[in-house]
């Protein structure tokens, strides 16, 4: 029997070892890779704002910079051929002291007499316009008492029919809510605003008091204007986070050109939207891709462009082939956005708007198939999902009355974006009540042109006579 050589065991357990080394080098190869995609999509998610997906600017972090734009080389101000405007002179009807001023008795350029003929009409008028002091008026209700023998007690007249219970009149009252509600006031601003400003002295607790009685008077209205947003042929929707008692929560949002309503659920999902459009809305979307509005067939949708142009932009910073695909898309919106401008100001007609915008269609579902195919994962993953809702990205081309954008419902969240950051949220239901119904008000009466204060005042001035008040429909 042949005696083992030694070296054949030393060269098994090196090629052993070898083995063994080459498997552990694979293995963290593969590991490298994986961490190496996970930093890159980190880093993305660092790089990630408003400016380049589709994250609402309210989650920017401090020191974003704004939005680049190319350079136009004019200088700020306004530009030649601009109409000026000045202040015109008020009417007479609203001139409330008129003060006449003499000419002088000498020239005041060489100083020799003047020649003064006071039957004309005067060479200059200045008007000035000042805030009086305001004093608040109080009314005192002296309530006379009688006595009544059958059941042995003295009965007090009652208030008057219009009288409220409270120490506010309705017009205070409605001025407190617009305090809060459109000026995002603070309970403490409103407090030392009427006792500096007006004479009036009221507890902090009475703003919530007051807040609730505008409320009230408001539902019936606010009820209607979502009624009728639900039978409208073009609605803009989106949300945005709210806090109520310290619970999230999201603010909803149904726009359309002259009323918008809100409302405020611890939900984002689409049983919200439907219950603001209502499950058989028959008009038309606009929104962005959030899958709550999924239930509504792509043919009725329109898909926000800016939140396409926000995506296109998060393509080019990631570098390659998506880099390349998000510049050419870019291209392609900036053509859109160009020929849509046209025919909205009536500069194109509407059939050849359609006729210009087919080849570019085809030509950015091309490219997005692209991007699909060789894009890095979450490029082509966007890129897909954009495709699956590719009926509803051209619905504004074929439908009168369609924008290309939601910026229409991203305006009117604006404000109450602002208003959730210095108040940070509602602490009741009823106080997610007030601001749906006051939002609601002060959004739709401004796009009417109507004066909100007097608009207020005449609801809560119906709701104490018992009477319906004033509609907040176009037309009222």
């Amino acid at each position: 029997m042949a005696t083992p050589d030694p070296r054949d065991a030393r060269i098994a357990e090196l090629e052993r070892l070898l083995s063994a080394a080459l498997a552990r080098i694979e293995q963290q190869d593969a590991r490298i890779a994986q961490q190496e995609a996970r930093i890159a999509e980190l880093e993305a998610r660092l790089r990630s704002t408003s400016r380049n997906s589709s994250k609402p600017p309210s989650s920017d972090p401090p020191g974003t910079p704004p939005r680049k734009s190319e350079p136009t080389g004019r200088k700020p101000g306004g530009q030649p051929g601009h109409k000026g405007r000045k202040r015109e002179l008020l009417p007479p009807d609203k001139v409330t002291q008129v003060v006449a001023v003499p000419a002088p008795e000498r020239c005041t350029g060489c100083s020799g007499p003047l020649l003064r003929l006071e039957s004309t009409p005067p060479a200059r008028i200045h008007q000035v316009v000042e805030l009086p002091r305001v004093v608040p008026e109080v009314k005192q209700y002296e309530l006379h008492a009688g006595w009544c023998a059958g059941c042995d007690t003295w009965r007090c007249a009652p208030l008057p029919t219009g009288v409220p219970e409270g120490t506010f009149g309705p017009r205070l009252t409605s001025f407190i809510a617009l305090c809060t509600g459109r000026f995002r006031l603070s309970k403490r601003r409103v407090q030392e605003l009427l006792e500096d400003v007006l004479g009036v002295e009221l507890a902090l607790g009475s703003v919530s008091n007051l807040e609730q009685a505008v409320s009230s008077a408001l539902a019936a209205p606010v009820d209607e204007a979502r009624a009728y947003v639900r039978t409208q042929p073009a609605v803009h929707q989106d949300e945005t986070g709210w806090w109520q008692k310290h619970a999230r929560a999201w603010l909803w949002v149904a726009s359309t050109a002259s009323v918008a309503v809100f409302r405020i659920v611890k939900s984002r999902g689409k049983d919200v939207a439907q219950s603001m459009l209502g499950k058989g809305f028959q008009g038309t979307l606009i929104s962005d891709r959030w899958c709550a509005y999924n239930w509504v067939h792509a043919l009725r949708r329109q898909v926000c462009w800016a939140h396409l142009v926000r995506e296109f932009e998060g393509f080019v910073e990631r570098g390659g082939e998506a880099k390349r695909l998000g510049a050419l898309l870019l291209a392609e919106v900036f053509v859109l956005f160009e020929w849509w401008h046209l025919a909205r100001d009536g500069l194109l007609s509407r059939a050849t708007f359609q006729r210009k915008m087919r080849p570019l269609m085809r030509e950015v579902e091309r490219l997005l198939a692209e991007a699909a195919d060789v894009c890095p994962k979450k490029v082509a993953g966007t890129a897909r999902e954009i495709l699956k809702l590719k009926d509803a990205l051209w619905t504004f081309v074929y439908t009168e009355g369609v924008e290309p954008t939601n910026n229409l419902a991203e305006r009117d969240l604006r404000h109450a974006v602002i208003w959730r950051k210095t108040s940070f949220g509602t602490q009741s239901e009823d106080g997610s009540r007030f601001v749906e119904r006051i939002l609601t008000a002060v959004m739709t009466l401004r796009k009417q042109e109507r004066n909100v204060l007097d608009s207020l005042t005449a609801s809560l001035e119906a709701h104490l006579h018992g009477t319906p008040a004033p509609s907040l429909l176009p037309g009222s």
